[in-house]
C-alpha cells in the first residue's frame, strides 16, 4: 500500500468542477509596487523556487468511482512574463487587472503566473496570479515565504527540502487498493454527512437578497468587473474603528455594506449577508483549500454608518456556531456528496448557483513577510481575489456583489475593492465615487492607486 495521497479538498474539488464549467473566472493575485528596479535574475531565481514548491501541483485522477482527484508535484509552469513596455503611474491598475487574463489548467500544472514589468518613474511592478482550484490566499503565502526563505539562503530549487515536499507523490503500486480504499471511506464519510444534515437541518444561515432587476444598464457583451485599491494609515483606519467600537475588520464589512446602500444594490433596512473567509490552515499543510466561510447578517442602514458593535458580536456568533457540528448549516456537512456529484449534475445545479452579495476578505499584516524580495522592500502590496472578465448576463444571472479585501503590512492599510454588479458598479469611476463617499462619511482619508 503506497503513503496516504495528498487527496483534492471538498474546496479544491469545487473550484476544478467550475474551473472545467466556466474555465479561469476567479484568480488570486498578489502584487508589490518597487520604487526600485529589481534584477531579472534574483526574479527568474524566484520563480524557479515557486516552480519547485508549494504552488506547484497538478490534478490526477483515477477511474475508481467515488475516489476521490490528489496532487502530484507539477513538471511545468508558466513562464516568468516579463514586459520591456514601461507602465506609467496612471496605468498600474489596468496593468493588474491585465495579468489575470490567463487560462490555467490544474490538469497539466499551470496554475500560476509570475510577471514584471518596470514603470515610467523607475520602479518595478509584480504579479503572482494564482488559481483558485490549488490554492488559497493562505497557500499563497506559504508558498512564497518559503520561496523568498530559499532565495535568501541562495539555495537551490529543489521539490524535496522546499515546501513543494509537501504536495505528495505518485507512488507506483498498490494504487488501485489505495483508490478502493479512498472510495469506501468517501461513501462512509457521505453517509455521515447525511446523518448529520439531517440533525441540523433547522440551522438556517443568513439569507441572500435577490439582486434588483431594474436598473439594467446598456452595456457590452462581455464586462471587466470595476476595480480599486485605496491605501489608509493603519494608525488612521485602527483609530476610526476603535472610536465606532469595533475591530480593523469589522470596519471593512462596514464600509462595504455602506457601499452596497450607496449603489442601490441594498435597500436600507435590510439585512445583507457578509461572507467572511475564515482559514483552517495548519504548519505544514498540504491542503490547497484550507478556508471555510462565516456568513453574518448585518443592517444596511442608508445614509447612516454601519453599527460596528453589532458586526463585531455577529462575527464572534458565527465563529461559535461553526465550530460546533450541531450548529453548522447542513450544506457544510454534505461535502462529501458534493464531491461525488459528476459535473453534469454540478453544471445542472450551476444554473441557478449565486455568487456572495457581499465577501470580505481579512489576510491580516501578510504584507510584512513577503514585502522584500532579494534585500529590496516593496513600497506597497497587495493581495486580492480578482473576478476576471466575463458575460455581461452571467454576472447578472449569478449575482455577482461587492468583494472586499484587506491587508496591512502594520504601517499602511491596503483595500481591494471589486464591484462585480455590472448595473450597480459599471466603471471604476462609479465604484471610486460611492468608496470616495463612504470614506468620507467615516472620516477616513483614502489614497487612490491609479
Amino acid at each position: 500500500m503506497p503513503a496516504a495521497l495528498n487527496r483534492l479538498t471538498a474546496d479544491d474539488d469545487l473550484f476544478l468542477k467550475l474551473h472545467d464549467l466556466y474555465g479561469t473566472a476567479l484568480v488570486n493575485q498578489l502584487a508589490w509596487r518597487f520604487d526600485e528596479t529589481l534584477d531579472p535574475a534574483v526574479l527568474e531565481r524566484l520563480h524557479a523556487h515557486l516552480a519547485n514548491g508549494f504552488l506547484a501541483r497538478r490534478v490526477m485522477t483515477t477511474a475508481v468511482p467515488f475516489a476521490r482527484p490528489w496532487w502530484v508535484p507539477a513538471t511545468t509552469a508558466e513562464p516568468l512574463a516579463v514586459q520591456q513596455r514601461p507602465v506609467p503611474e496612471t496605468g498600474v491598475l489596468d496593468w493588474l487587472f491585465e495579468q489575470s487574463k490567463v487560462e490555467f489548467d490544474p490538469v497539466t500544472g499551470r496554475v500560476w503566473r509570475l510577471s514584471v514589468a518596470p514603470t515610467t518613474s523607475g520602479g518595478t511592478l509584480l504579479s503572482l496570479v494564482t488559481s483558485h482550484v490549488g490554492a488559497d490566499g493562505g497557500a499563497v503565502l506559504f508558498a512564497l515565504g518559503d520561496a523568498l526563505r530559499r532565495l535568501d539562503a541562495g539555495e537551490t530549487p529543489d521539490i524535496a527540502t522546499s515546501s513543494g515536499r509537501l504536495v505528495g507523490s505518485n507512488p507506483v503500486g498498490g494504487l488501485s487498493r489505495a483508490h478502493l480504499a479512498d472510495a469506501i471511506g468517501q461513501l462512509r464519510a457521505a453517509a455521515r454527512g447525511i446523518r448529520a444534515a439531517v440533525k441540523a437541518r433547522e440551522v438556517r444561515e443568513p439569507d441572500r437578497n435577490p439582486r434588483p432587476a431594474e436598473p439594467r444598464l446598456p452595456l457590452p457583451d462581455r464586462h471587466s468587473p470595476a476595480d480599486l485599491v485605496v491605501e489608509v494609515d493603519a494608525a488612521e483606519w485602527n483609530s476610526v474603528a476603535a472610536a465606532h467600537d469595533g475591530t480593523d475588520n469589522g470596519l471593512m464589512v462596514g464600509v462595504a455594506v455602506g457601499l452596497l446602500g450607496r449603489s442601490g444594490r441594498i435597500e436600507g433596512g435590510t439585512q445583507v449577508r457578509v461572507d467572511i473567509p475564515h482559514s483552517l490552515r495548519g504548519i505544514d499543510d498540504p491542503r490547497g483549500n484550507a478556508t471555510t466561510g462565516l456568513p453574518i447578517a448585518v443592517p444596511c442602514c442608508k445614509g447612516e454608518r454601519t453599527n460596528l458593535r453589532q458586526v463585531r458580536i455577529a462575527i464572534k456568533r458565527a465563529a461559535r456556531a461553526y465550530a460546533d457540528p450541531a450548529t453548522t448549516p447542513a450544506l457544510q456537512h454534505l461535502q462529501p456528496v458534493q464531491m461525488m456529484l459528476p459535473k453534469p449534475v454540478l453544471g445542472f445545479f450551476s444554473r441557478t448557483a449565486k455568487a456572495p452579495e457581499c465577501l470580505c476578505t481579512n489576510l491580516g499584516e501578510t504584507g510584512q513577510g513577503v514585502a522584500t524580495i532579494a534585500g529590496v522592500r516593496a513600497r506597497s502590496v497587495l493581495m486580492r481575489p480578482v473576478v476576471c472578465t466575463g458575460d455581461t448576463e452571467l454576472f447578472r444571472r449569478v449575482e455577482v456583489g461587492l468583494n472586499l479585501s484587506w491587508s496591512s503590512d502594520g504601517d499602511t492599510v491596503t483595500l481591494a475593492i471589486t464591484g462585480g454588479d455590472p448595473d450597480r458598479f459599471p466603471t471604476r469611476a462609479a465604484l471610486r465615487d460611492h468608496v470616495a463617499d463612504e470614506f468620507e462619511a467615516w472620516g477616513l482619508a483614502p489614497r487612490f492607486w491609479t
